[in-house]
């Protein structure tokens, strides 16, 4: 009976490898859904943008060089009338009128603003770093969570088809005993039920697997192969048990530190608004030339040609006495901002850190009992191995071994549930520690 069961156990396993499938280990998945996620690659977009206004941040201390040039062509009639009627004079004029322009305004002083506009600037692009970070991060979670989820499914379809090629065995001696005269037919009956409820369970079972890795190769852009296999286990990493490794969550959690720098970006933009009650000391030069060409000229007092040319410089202050109170309005209106940031910052800091420490409670408990669900599946394969084969002998009845395939079923359920917690409570605390992408 024992090599009945194992060649039904090795029949499935022999499906399995006719139909192998390319299989797709967890870093392959995490590398192509961090190239391929679109969360990611908005989040990486906003931070080029920073980056962009960063790099010519500089350009603020340099001075503004404008040129300006013109030409024009004029044709007019005219008519002049004097006292003396003997002046009088009328007639078309014809001109061209040309000029140009090179003017350079250099802001010297303006209240140390260009210095806090620059820094604010720098953190604005450190800050899209660090959001880039913690949506790689999240995202990394999640392609863990998601790939697991599929182990998880994989394990429970392997559990479900040891139950079958038990049933079958049942299914098998109920029928020999109805032949030899020693079974009744109710106990055939129920075998092939229990038999037929487990196919069911199984292809259920093969629905929820194949959906679970097109959930996965959505989150990848559909760069996955079109039919993949997943890992057999799932490893836990026991050894996340020193609570002191994730004290110091405002250094590692990449979500945080952002928000950290929002609240000196609105320091900075404090030190904008005061700049604005300064005086603003400005470097002025301007080269202009003009040329004035009258081909034709009926004013005997107006020139036919003229051209001017010439460099002029010098510095400009301008003191803002009254904006209608526009100035003190923004600079209270940064301060405020200054304080929701900071509230903002705090709560969830504190949010943070009570999560992290239910995620430290969550991955010990479930360290624990995942140690009693390995020591119970052994006991329930051994219960399941006794009432076998006791039930071959007829010692046994069909329900009580029933009763032990149901614990045994259970016990897998319990077993592979725990595997998975444990999984997603290490997975979780490494996110909220930021350490996932390291």
């Amino acid at each position: 009976m024992k090599l009945s069961i194992v060649t039904g156990l090795c029949f499935f396993i022999a499906i399995d490898l006719c139909v192998a499938q390319e299989q797709v280990t967890l870093d392959q998945a995490i590398a192509i859904v961090l190239e391929r996620s679109y969360d990611v690659k908005v989040a990486q977009k906003l931070s080029e943008s920073a980056a962009t206004d960063n790099r010519y941040a500089p350009a603020a201390f340099l001075p503004q060089i404008n040129a300006n040039a013109s030409t024009s062509w004029n044709n007019s009639d005219q008519e002049l009338r004097f006292n003396d009627a003997t002046r009088n004079n009328s007639g078309e004029i014809a001109s061209n009128n040309t000029a140009g322009s090179l003017q350079l305004v250099w802001t010297l002083f303006d209240g140390t603003r260009m210095f806090a506009t620059r820094e604010r600037v720098s953190q604005l692009a450190e800050q899209g770093e660090l959001l880039v970070k913690n949506q790689m991060v999240n995202t990394i979670a999640t392609v863990i969570t998601n790939y697991f989820g599929i182990v998880r499914q994989k394990q429970q379809l392997k559990a479900i088809r040891e139950q079958m090629a038990l049933n079958e065995e049942r299914v098998k001696l109920a029928e020999k005993k109805l032949q030899v005269g020693t079974g009744i037919k109710p106990e055939l009956l129920q075998a092939r039920v229990d038999l037929n409820a487990q196919k069911a369970q199984l292809i259920q079972q093969e629905t929820i697997l194949t959906q679970l890795k097109e959930q996965l190769n959505g989150l990848a852009g559909l760069q996955l192969p079109a039919s993949y296999d997943v890992a057999d286990s799932i490893v836990i990493d026991m050894t996340l048990d020193d609570p002191a490794k994730f004290e110091n969550i405002e250094r590692s959690n990449y979500q945080l530190q952002a928000l950290k720098k929002n609240l000196d970006i609105s320091q900075l933009t404090i030190r904008e608004r005061r700049s604005e009650y300064l005086p603003f000391l400005n470097f002025n030069a301007a080269y202009n030339y003009s040329r004035n060409d009258n081909t034709k000229q009926i004013n005997p007092f107006g020139p036919i040609f003229n051209q001017t040319q010439g460099l002029n410089y010098g510095f400009s202050v301008t003191m803002p006495i009254l904006n209608g109170f526009n100035t003190r309005r923004l600079t209270q209106q940064a301060s405020i901002e200054f304080d929701r940031q900071n509230l903002l910052y705090e709560q969830q800091r504190t949010g943070l850190s009570v999560a992290l420490r239910n995620a430290l409670v969550s991955y010990e408990n479930a360290k624990k009992i995942l140690v009693i669900e390995e020591e119970t599946i052994g006991a329930a394969k051994e219960n399941v191995y006794i009432a076998f084969e006791t039930f071959t002998r007829g010692v046994t009845t069909s329900i009580e071994l029933r009763t032990a395939q149901q614990s045994l079923a259970d016990a897998y359920n319990r077993l592979i549930t725990a595997r998975y917690n444990a999984k997603v409570a290490e997975t979780e605390l490494l996110r909220l520690n930021g350490t996932l992408l390291k």
